[in-house]
């Protein structure tokens, strides 16, 4: 039985004619001014190809009507006076997406991406609308299996048609997801975990900076597992959820970033002792635990448990050491005397704030050599048991150190991937929400902020080679690593008002797709342009309300200040909770 062509159309769907070419856009004059009116910006047109079964698929960037007189008529017949008469020309400007084959060798209405050959002057131009619109966005993502399909909402311009990606293609190459503060980001993140979470294994770790996804790991409707970054009050009774990141995990660079004082004129023999004292302590660890094949090739930077209170008195030492002078029975200072003094002062201080307690003082079972692999394994294994998404809840973390625990946190997940057998990797993905936090533009980071940002950029630009991709989330795309979004080659762009995030954006995607983002400002909260690898057609889609959505609601101030009052006993306990640094269990 003959398929019937997708796209049919009849005398009174011609737009006009093609006046203008050049490499991915298309002027068209309208020959009709009443169809004029029926066309937006981001509809759909169709340019006759080379052949009858060939049309370009093109998406309306920009619609004018200019009015001139053009001609002259005589009044009465044998009058000697004349009028202009004033003449429309409408010119709607078209950026060329992809070609429609109504036959393609044994394939029937097929949509590619690029163009095959350019449109010819004066080819006939049609509206897509009614049913060929719906014939034709029924086609986006037909190819896709049932096992590929992550869908995300409706076509804005026919909302019959299901807004389809690929969620190969979305997670292999890196996303973002941008969009200003209420536009519905955190909702397009729940949308994207609720359908990884009826797959079998899905494998996704999001960093959440503000608690707001715990819903999504709620015991009753949620699909999520939660991990909490331990908190001040974890430090005497740990909870179930906490997760704690010993200091012992962290490489050489990210430990002394925190506490070395490179303008400091004895910097480098301070980095010099510790990491001497730091290597001689791990080598003694694997002593200890008889690790006699790692010793031979352990360096200072692999995360082995050593002993922070023999590392301050071996530090201590060096700073009071005292050795023979050259008269007999006298002594003279030892060649660090005094010059580790203000590197000690700042190492205690960080071991004895609570609020670090996380990294310094961590319960005693995480010294033990089997530990770390446990974590790992925990994070990383999806297991039909337990829920393959994670929420990684980073709210109590200090801002001063945020940037090197996501960093940290990251590479280890990273190294660990590195280094499996390649046969036995299962790839996984990263959700770094609100990625302005800690993900800063290099030039304006500081040296802690350098250190994440050198982990997160080696993922970008290597992960997916070993199964590691990054979903970048921000409302401020200006804020965040030039680096890092450049190797995105999926966008799902919110509603964005600020001039400077627009052009960043706008610099991100390719020049033909710029007319689109001028519509950034005016879409409504939920509506997003999808483009990327991950589709056939970049569009504007209403995405899907999540059925469990995060803690990040636009308030009603209005309405709240017309019927809630302030409790008095619940600000009174938070201003407990504030000095206890400890939320109510």
């Amino acid at each position: 039985m003959p398929v019937e062509p997708a796209l049919k159309f009849v005398a009174s769907d011609q737009l006009g004619k093609v006046a203008a070419v050049d490499t991915t856009r298309v002027l068209i004059t309208v020959a009709d001014p009443n169809l004029v009116t029926r066309v937006g910006i981001g509809n759909l047109i169709a340019i006759k190809g080379t052949t009858e079964q060939d049309y370009l698929i093109g998406i309306t960037e920009k619609v004018t009507r200019s009015v001139r007189d053009d001609s002259l008529e005589q009044l009465d017949e044998g009058a000697e006076l004349m009028e202009l008469v004033p003449r429309p020309d409408d010119v709607v400007r078209v950026v060329l997406l992809g070609t429609f084959r109504t036959v393609q060798g044994d394939s029937r209405n097929v949509f590619k991406r690029g163009a095959d050959s350019f449109p010819q002057i004066d080819r006939n131009c049609y509206f897509v609308e009614g049913a060929n619109l719906q014939r034709f966005m029924g086609l986006l993502g037909a190819e896709l299996n049932e096992s590929e399909r992550l869908q995300l909402g409706h076509f804005v311009i026919d909302p019959s048609a299901k807004a389809v990606a690929s969620g190969d293609r979305f997670f292999q190459r890196h996303a973002s997801i941008l969009g200003s503060t209420g536009s519905g980001k955190s909702w397009a993140v729940a949308l994207i975990l609720e359908r990884a979470s009826k797959l079998n294994h899905p494998n996704i770790i999001v960093f959440d900076m503000h608690g707001e996804y715990q819903p999504l790991a709620d015991d009753k409707n949620g699909f999520a597992k939660r991990f909490r970054i331990a908190g001040p009050g974890d430090l005497d009774s740990p909870a179930k959820d906490s997760l704690f990141l010993p200091y012992w995990i962290l490489n050489r660079d990210e430990m002394l970033s925190m506490i070395l004082d490179r303008s400091d004129q004895n910097a480098p023999n301070q980095a010099s002792r510790f990491t001497m004292h730091v290597r001689a302590l791990k080598a003694e660890s694997l002593k200890a635990e008889k690790q006699t094949d790692t010793l031979k090739t352990f360096t200072v930077d692999s995360p082995i448990p050593y002993d922070l209170g023999q590392l301050v008195k071996r530090l201590e030492d060096d700073n009071e050491e005292m050795v023979p002078g050259a008269s007999a029975g006298k002594e003279k200072q030892g060649e660090w005397h005094g010059k580790l003094t203000r590197f000690l002062s700042r190492l205690k201080t960080k071991l004895n704030d609570r609020r670090y307690g996380f990294l310094f003082q961590p319960p005693t079972d995480s010294s033990k050599y089997d530990w770390l692999a446990r974590q790992m394994v925990s994070l990383l294994r999806s297991d039909p048991k337990e829920p393959g998404i994670k929420i990684v809840d980073f709210s109590e973390v200090p801002t001063d150190v945020l940037p090197i625990v996501t960093g940290t946190f990251a590479r280890l997940l990273y190294d660990v991937q590195f280094w499996l057998a390649p046969d036995k990797r299962t790839p996984f993905s990263l959700i770094c929400d609100e990625a302005h936090l800690y993900l800063p533009v290099k030039e304006e980071a500081n040296t802690v902020e350098k250190q994440a940002l050198a982990m997160f950029e080696r993922i970008a630009k290597e992960g997916r080679k070993y199964g590691v991709s990054l979903v970048v989330v921000s409302q401020r795309p200006s804020d965040v690593s030039r680096t890092i979004l450049s190797q995105c080659n999926n966008f799902l762009i919110l509603r964005l008002t600020n001039e400077s995030d627009q052009a960043v954006v706008k610099r991100l995607i390719p020049d033909a797709m710029n007319g689109l983002m001028d519509m950034l400002p005016l879409l409504d909260t939920g509506e997003a342009l999808l483009l990327g690898d991950a589709v056939l057609l970049p569009t504007r889609i209403k995405l899907d309300k999540p059925v469990v959505c995060p803690t990040s609601g636009t308030r009603d101030f209005w309405k709240e200040w017309g019927s809630s009052e302030p409790d008095r006993d619940a600000i009174t306990q938070a201003v407990e909770t504030l000095r206890r640094q400890t939320r109510p269990s």
